[in-house]
């Protein structure tokens, strides 16, 4: 801290000259003994040779003030109270004694560390240059048409619809299988509301199915029970919709086995597992249909946006059609159905475009994130990490932990606020659906004796995974985490 301490024996003409090589704009008076006396700006010093103080005179005759400090165990949000009670900008950080450990200032306290941050390459502009310098603007151009194509080829997939949104994907797989009003989905229970909204949207009725520990995915042994429970009731749901979680893969070989054997199709929701594979097949191409997002939290993203995956190339054609307002191939505007305006826009799929050509830095940089948190955290007794299968190589969208609640002092929610006031972004695993509101009375079927998905949602956290994120800020969390749960 000495290039922004100075004593009181020094003069004005040294703490200028200070303030000069430090570029801070404040400097902190301290006695001999380290105490925090007050805080000098130019604007102080400036002051007193307007009033007659010569340059030679030592601090001593600065006006007494009384300094605002912050003890060094303020979480951030504390001393960003401070900073607005006071009107202030900087504030001294001091051990118990009174000496000056710190100064903190609003800008960099003010620094969140996001759950999953969007990250922008290199290549994306450029995509987005050539949209604007040939004036596609509007949905649909060269970038939506490429963008699609480089999918297929990435994934190995014979076609794929770039849309508004993974929602909108969802929804057109439920047209696409003619989900209606009075039909059955089968569908994951942990997980986002927005892979249940779309059996809503078409007037049909979820049944939700529970994980299983080992993949956090859809549970083959409940799934098997639930198809069993339909055929008995001679009524079969129109569709199974699993949901690969936090970046992993379902363990889909036998969940696809026992749909095959009720002759149900299956949509795989993968928004957020582009990059993850099962047994060497990539996420979100082993269902009859595949979903991706690319929202702005997502491994790569296009700000907002979707894409609806098949071997069906016929399916995915239909789905173009109803994309775009589900118009005839006539002059006029001619409709025979109800579409919907769910096509991506040119600027939007150049964004992906870019995006794409570093998914794989993405994936790897996440994963390794997730490893450092294990490492670094794991003399931490009661902590442990959502596991990944011998047949699955998930992309680590998020680093997701479970806090045992036999063997550890703090609660999940707890751990969550210390991280919060430190500015750090953390969220519960995703609430059950058959435990929201909205859903309330639909039927559930769990893995086993106890629900699965309620346990991970009542004892797990989600951590900051952004793969933009510096090891600075991969210090403060992991500091903060130690400092809350040993």
């Amino acid at each position: 801290m000495k290039e922004i301490t100075i004593l009181a024996s020094d003069t004005l003409r040294d703490a200028l000259q200070l303030l000069d090589r430090s570029a801070r704009g404040i400097l902190v008076l301290t006695g001999t003994d380290g105490k925090v006396l007050r805080t000098i700006t130019d604007g102080d010093i400036r002051r007193m040779l307007l009033n007659g103080a010569a340059l030679e005179d030592d601090l001593a005759t600065l006006p007494q003030k009384t300094p605002v400090t912050a003890p060094d165990t303020t979480s951030r949000a504390g001393m960003l109270e401070l900073l607005d009670q006071h009107r202030i900008d900087h504030l001294p950080v001091v051990d118990p004694t009174g000496r000056l450990v710190d100064l903190q200032d609003r800008k960099s306290l003010s620094q969140r560390i996001f759950l999953s941050a969007p990250h922008m390459g290199d290549a994306e502009r450029e995509f987005v240059e050539q949209a604007f310098e040939t004036n596609w603007i509007a949905p649909i151009g060269p970038n939506v048409d490429a963008f699609e194509q480089e999918i297929c080829a990435m994934l190995g997939i014979r076609a794929a619809a770039a849309l508004s949104s993974g929602s909108a994907a969802l929804h057109l797989a439920m047209r696409l299988l003619n989900v209606g009003t009075g039909d059955v989905v089968f569908c994951s229970s942990l997980t986002f509301i927005a892979s249940a909204n779309p059996i809503l949207y078409q007037g049909a009725e979820p049944v939700f199915i529970d994980s299983e520990p080992d993949s956090w995915n859809m549970s083959p042994a409940a799934l098997e029970r639930a198809l069993e429970d339909a055929r008995r009731a001679g009524k079969l749901p129109k569709a199974i919709l699993i949901v690969n979680l936090y970046g992993q893969s379902a363990d889909m070989d036998p969940l696809m086995a026992l749909a095959d054997a009720y002759g149900v199709p299956v949509i795989e929701d993968a928004a957020e597992s582009l990059g993850a594979t099962y047994k060497g097949r990539n996420s979100g191409t082993i269902g009859h249909l595949g979903v991706f997002s690319f929202n702005g939290n997502k491994i790569i993203t296009t700000s907002g946006g979707g894409m609806l995956v098949s071997e069906d190339a016929d399916m995915i054609q239909r789905a173009r059609f109803l994309s775009t307002q589900a118009r005839e191939p006539a002059l006029h505007y001619e409709h025979k159905e109800i579409g919907y305006n769910y096509r991506m826009s040119n600027i939007l799929a150049g964004i992906g475009r870019g995006q794409l050509q570093v998914l794989g830095k993405r994936v790897a940089a996440r994963r390794a994130l997730f490893d450092t948190y294990r490492q670094r955290l794991s003399h931490i007794d009661g902590l442990s990490w959502m596991a990944e299968p011998d047949w699955s190589y998930s992309n680590r969208w998020l680093s997701v932990c479970l806090l045992d609640p036999a063997r550890m002092s703090k609660s999940p929610l707890e751990v969550m606020q210390a991280l919060s006031d430190e500015m750090i972004e953390a969220r519960p695993v995703w609430k059950p659906l058959h435990r929201q509101p909205v859903f309330e009375g639909c039927r559930y079927y769990t893995h086993s004796n106890e629900s699965t998905s309620d346990r991970f949602f009542e004892t797990g956290i989600c951590l900051p995974s952004g793969s933009n994120m510096t090891d600075a800020d991969v210090d403060r969390i992991i500091d903060t985490l130690c400092a809350t749960m040993e």
